[in-house]
């Protein structure tokens, strides 16, 4: 069993280093089996019936043998198959799996293979609360799902694509990644240019469509005495149901769109969380835009456009979310042999899903994992997971439900390691809003 005082400790996670450092071999493999862990009720966990929150990675059952990448949407879960193939499962209240609509609840937890790319040989995927897309290894983006944001990019008014359906204002480009936000979202191409559409609400899409400024969780509650306090809380549920109940008169992106602010530079990486976005530009620049109730931004509230943010260290791959934002970084200057890396967090931290004391607004290092070579990481609503170069994972922050994958319901303030994979590989990580995926060496 897990030992949960040595887990917590920084001096634990260096012992685990020492000893671990014999850990991967060169040659390791691009596909293997997908593990879940977490919030099951829309059964984005896999688990079949009765939907049972798994709190330790689980293997996820009916999936091919070998899988080669996973997204993990907010309440639903998308694989990719080694042969291209794009299974779905968990919530499917507006179509995000692919099959019909009114499929039977009990049945959401089944991984089904999503009908319509036969002709598509699929190499990556992600997904929305809403919508899921799939990018073809000819660079194409294939959308399905429903939403009344304009998130499925096809054309003005279209808020349904019950199959899989190309975005065709995207046919000449080639798409490496696509990321998507409580109602944006963002694409990127193979030559760094970047597309938005969808809501353009507060910047989260840049200078494009400006709307007139939504009201943030604190003017719900008047000035805020404290930001974890249950009454924050419910202003945050507020200010969603506020948001559902206004889309009919936000400004719609409805197709792809090059965003201004970067139309004259190199993007290397883009994230969007719930409704914020963070852009890296290949000089290692990043720039942020949209939300900031929880200081998500990581610099001072300006107006709704894409801002740069100081940072002290060389990001090169970032995640967002609700309301905390992650950022890997280099820690050592250029010229010297090695590469270390470490993490940069800031924004909301009610459950401690920063990883570390310390200002939150602005962004700073996790330093319980200075001593990891991280590969990856991802954020979820209230929790947030790494990948090392070791295949191993780390996670902390609200361990509501197994959200952290240790075998309890305890909130971690410093990264904890999941030693339950001790011995395996692990070779991807993705964090839904409360479930998160592992992408398991064969």
């Amino acid at each position: 069993m897990r030992s949960l005082l040595l887990a917590r400790t920084c001096a634990f996670a260096s012992r685990r280093f020492l000893s671990a450092l014999a850990g991967s071999g060169a040659g390791a493999p691009c596909a293997g089996v997908v593990y879940g862990f977490g919030d099951n009720c829309h059964g984005a966990v896999g688990q079949p019936p009765p939907a049972a929150d798994a709190y330790v990675p689980t293997p996820v059952p009916s999936l091919p043998p070998s899988v080669s990448a996973v997204a993990a949407g907010h309440y639903h879960s998308l694989a990719v198959s080694a042969a291209g193939e794009v299974w779905a499962w968990g919530r499917n209240d507006e179509g995000q799996l692919g099959r019909r609509l009114h499929s039977p609840r009990n049945t959401w937890s089944n991984a089904e293979l999503v009908r319509g790319l036969e002709n598509v040989q699929v190499q990556a995927v992600s997904a929305s609360g809403v919508v899921s897309a799939a990018i073809g290894s000819d660079g194409s983006l294939w959308v399905w799902g429903r939403s009344k944001r304009g998130q499925l990019g096809l054309g003005k008014d279209i808020v349904e694509a019950a199959v899989p359906s190309k975005v065709e204002a995207l046919a000449s480009y080639d798409i490496v990644k696509v990321s998507f936000g409580w109602g944006h979202a963002m694409a990127l191409t193979k030559d760094g240019k970047l597309f938005g559409w969808g809501y353009s609400e507060n910047g989260s899409i840049g200078e494009m469509g400006q709307s007139t400024r939504a009201l943030s969780a604190e003017e719900y509650i008047g000035k805020m005495a404290d930001k974890y306090s249950s009454s924050m809380l419910e202003a945050v549920e507020k200010m969603v149901e506020e948001k559902i109940r206004s889309e009919d008169i936000m400004p719609i992106i409805w197709e792809p769109s090059l965003v201004h602010e970067v139309s004259h530079l190199e993007v290397s990486d883009v994230s969007c969380g719930l409704d914020h976005s963070l852009i890296l530009c290949s000089d290692g620049i990043v720039l942020s835009g949209g939300d900031n109730t929880y200081g998500q931004l990581g610099r001072k509230a300006g107006p709704p456009k894409f801002l740069p943010v100081g940072m002290s260290y060389k990001p090169f791959s970032m995640s967002a979310s609700v309301g905390h934002s992650l950022a890997l970084c280099h820690t050592m200057t250029e010229g010297t042999d090695g590469v270390e890396t470490g993490l940069l967090s800031w924004g909301w931290n009610c459950n401690s899903q920063l990883g570390r004391p310390g200002q939150e607004d602005i962004p700073a290092l996790v330093d319980c994992l200075s001593t990891e070579r991280l590969v990856t990481a991802s954020a979820g609503r209230v929790h947030s997971v790494a990948l090392t170069s070791k295949g191993e994972v780390w996670t902390w922050g609200s361990g509501r439900n197994g959200r952290l994958g240790l075998g309890s319901s305890i909130d971690e303030a410093e990264p904890c390691l999941v030693d339950t994979l001790e011995g395996v590989e692990v070779l991807q990580v993705a964090a839904g809003m409360d479930h998160s995926l592992l992408l398991v060496s064969e």
